[in-house]
C-alpha cells in the first residue's frame, strides 16, 4: 500500500516545467503504478495520432476539403482495425492489442472515440449545443472513461478485474466539466486554428456569429453578447462540476489511495482554470486562463496536503 511520503515523493519527481501536452492527466496518472501508468499513455498515444492529424490538417488549410476527407476517414478505419486485426504486427500495433487485453480496456469506448473524429472530418463546427454534447461524448467521454477505468481496475494476483461501478456513467460528469473549461480557456487558439467549439445556434443567440467569434480571438472589443454566452457555458460547466463532486464521493471509497488521488489531481487542476473564467471582466486570453507551471505545481502540492491530512 503506497504512502503519503511515497505521494510527496513522487510529487517532487514530477517536472512541471516539461509537462505541456495534455498535462492534467499526465500528472494525474503519474501517481498511479508504473504498468497502468504507461497502459494510459499507450492509449492515449493512439487516440491523439488520429486527432491531431484532423486538428493540424484544419488549422493549415482552414478545414478538410471534399478531396481529402475519403482519405481521412480511411484513416480512421485504418486506425480503428489496429484494434481489431491481428496481422498487425508493428510494435506500437502489439504494444497497443496487449494494453486493451490485458487491461480489460473497453473497445466500444475507443470506438466511440473514433466516431467522433469521423464528425469531425465531415463537419465544420456544431450547428447545436446538442451536437456538441452528443460529440462530446467520444471526443472527451470516452478518454476519460479510459482513466476512470484504469484508476478503477481491481488486481487480483497480478489479474486485473473490471472495476466495481460503471465507468462511463462514473466519468461523463467530469469528461464534460473538462471539456467546457477546456473550450472557454482555448477559445482564443481554438479559433486561430480554424477549429469552432462554440455551437451556432447558442452563438446566434446571443447576437454573434462566426466571424464575431473569430475578430474577439484576434483582438476586437468583447460585445455584451460574447460575455453572456460565456456566462451560460460556464453555468452548464458549474453543473457538471456538481454532478462530479457527487460521482467522487460515491466511488473514491472504492479506489486504493493512489487512484483516489489521481480523480482528485485532475478534477482540482480544471478547477484551477474554471476560478479564472470571468465572463464579466475576463479577456479570455491565454494568459490570463492557462496556470503557469509553477501555479500549476502549487495547486498538485496542496491537493497532496489535503488528501494526506
Amino acid at each position: 500500500m503506497i504512502n503519503s511520503e511515497q505521494f510527496v515523493s513522487t510529487f517532487e519527481s514530477i517536472d512541471f516545467q516539461k509537462i505541456t501536452d495534455h498535462p492534467n492527466i499526465l500528472i494525474a496518472a503519474m501517481f498511479w503504478d508504473q504498468e497502468r501508468y504507461q497502459a494510459a499513455r499507450t492509449c492515449y498515444r493512439f487516440m491523439r495520432a488520429i486527432d491531431d492529424l484532423i486538428d493540424n490538417h484544419k488549422a493549415e488549410f482552414s478545414g478538410i476539403a471534399g478531396d481529402d476527407r475519403e482519405q481521412f476517414t480511411g484513416d480512421v478505419h485504418r486506425w480503428l482495425d489496429m484494434l481489431h486485426d491481428s496481422a498487425d504486427i508493428s510494435p506500437f500495433g502489439r504494444e497497443l492489442t496487449g494494453t486493451v487485453q490485458r487491461f480489460r480496456i473497453p473497445r466500444r469506448v475507443l470506438e466511440d472515440f473514433a466516431e467522433s473524429m469521423l464528425y469531425d472530418v465531415t463537419h465544420d463546427g456544431f450547428a447545436t449545443l446538442d451536437d456538441f454534447i452528443h460529440y462530446s461524448g467520444g471526443a472527451s467521454v470516452a478518454p476519460a472513461t479510459i482513466f476512470v477505468h484504469l484508476a478503477g481496475l481491481q488486481e487480483k494476483n497480478g489479474i486485473y478485474h473490471d472495476p466495481p461501478f460503471d465507468v462511463r456513467s462514473t466519468a461523463l460528469p467530469c469528461a464534460m466539466f473538462s471539456y467546457f473549461v477546456h473550450i472557454i480557456r482555448d477559445f482564443r487558439k481554438d479559433q486561430m486554428n480554424n477549429l469552432s467549439y462554440f455551437a451556432d445556434d447558442v452563438i446566434a443567440r446571443h447576437h454573434l456569429s462566426r466571424s464575431d467569434m473569430r475578430d474577439i480571438a484576434k483582438g476586437a472589443r468583447i460585445p455584451d453578447g460574447f460575455r453572456a454566452m460565456m456566462r451560460e457555458y460556464r453555468q452548464i460547466a458549474d453543473g457538471y462540476r456538481a454532478d462530479t463532486l457527487k460521482v467522487m464521493n460515491q466511488i473514491c471509497p472504492l479506489l486504493e489511495p493512489r487512484y483516489r488521488l489521481s480523480l482528485e489531481v485532475i478534477f482540482d487542476l480544471y478547477m484551477m482554470v474554471f476560478e479564472r473564467i470571468d465572463p464579466d471582466h475576463g479577456t479570455f486570453s491565454t494568459e490570463e486562463l492557462n496556470p503557469t507551471p509553477d501555479e500549476t505545481r502549487e495547486r498538485v502540492r496542496g491537493v497532496i496536503e489535503r488528501f494526506n491530512a
